[in-house]
């Protein structure tokens, strides 16, 4: 492991310089970014205050504090599970060892799901269920978009639901959302204009060899989705027709080889599957997306 120097007395410029530099030697794909991060929580400064700042020196507790951050991050564990927040759709959410880390490629969904409420003709006081919330992060972004939208966020896990709310609370989306510890819908009443979710959807036998930072520092129960990758989209396809309103919606985000698996698995349970699939940044198909008959 590349060594980290003693940091105390050192400024923030210098400080961030010695860790980019350390981040760049072994191998981390955003050495500058990393290190801003890192300096920015350890001081609770913006990025633009880091730069303001950039002449002031450390104290010998935050050196220290710095300097843990860095080997952590240095060990592969990812910057947001060490400052305990990602961003994600320009807004901040709290993590916790049962969430996964919000990814760029899930911002697919919502985009796809806020074209479907374009096209849809359905109301403005849109009614969505996010299955396995995790962090909130998909439907809190949608509420964002949508301001006379209500959500309910299922998760099987309790502690994902208490951060779940706790990013609607700190958002000012409380009053808009409810969240239900569920196993996928088996918990929740009523109908929906919009299901989302990323499930699980990581073959068993392929999270071994995942990234240092998915495989060691991710909750494996939303990683594994069983021996095929699709075990998930078996449930949400069986249990999301009953809970759509006629003309609802089911968008998913799926694994890079799994959408036309997924597509079949929709049009099985009777719905209108949307092609072309929607890609990501990577030109990879992302998003399935199905429509419940009858508007």
């Amino acid at each position: 492991m590349t060594a980290i120097p003693d940091l105390a007395a050192r400024t923030v410029e210098t400080s961030r310089r010695e860790l980019a530099m350390r981040f760049t030697a072994a191998g981390i794909e955003t050495p500058e970014l990393d290190a801003r991060l890192l300096v920015g929580a350890t001081l609770d400064l913006d990025l633009t205050a880091i730069v303001a700042q950039r002449d002031a020196t450390l104290t010998a507790e935050d050196a220290e504090r710095l300097m843990a951050f860095a080997a952590r991050r240095l060990a592969g564990e990812p910057v947001a599970r060490i400052v305990g927040e990602k961003e994600f759709w320009g807004l901040r959410f709290a993590l916790s060892p049962e969430t996964l880390v919000p990814r760029p490629d899930t911002e697919t969904v919502v985009e796809a799901a806020l074209e479907f409420v374009r096209t849809s003709g359905f109301r403005e006081a849109l009614r969505i269920a996010d299955v396995g919330t995790g962090s909130g992060a998909i439907l809190l972004a949608l509420l964002s978009e949508l301001p006379h939208a209500t959500g309910t966020g299922t998760d099987i896990a309790a502690g994902a639901l208490a951060v779940a709310k706790g990013n609607a609370e700190q958002l000012g989306f409380s009053d808009r959302t409810k969240f239900v510890q569920s196993d996928y819908l088996s918990a929740v009443d009523g109908t929906f204009d919009l299901i989302v979710s990323n499930p699980p959807y990581v073959r068993t036998a392929d999270i071994g060899s995942l990234a240092t930072e998915v495989r060691d520092h991710e909750p494996k129960a939303a990683l594994d989705g069983g021996a095929d990758g699709l075990g998930a989209y078996r449930a949400l396809c069986a249990e999301s027709p009953r809970h759509l309103e006629p003309g609802g919606g089911l968008i998913v985000e799926v694994g890079y080889d799994q959408a036309d698996d997924v597509a079949q698995m929709m049009e099985t349970a009777g719905l209108d599957v949307r092609r072309p699939f929607t890609r990501d940044l990577a030109d990879i198909p992302r998003v399935v997306e199905g429509r419940k008959r009858g508007r």
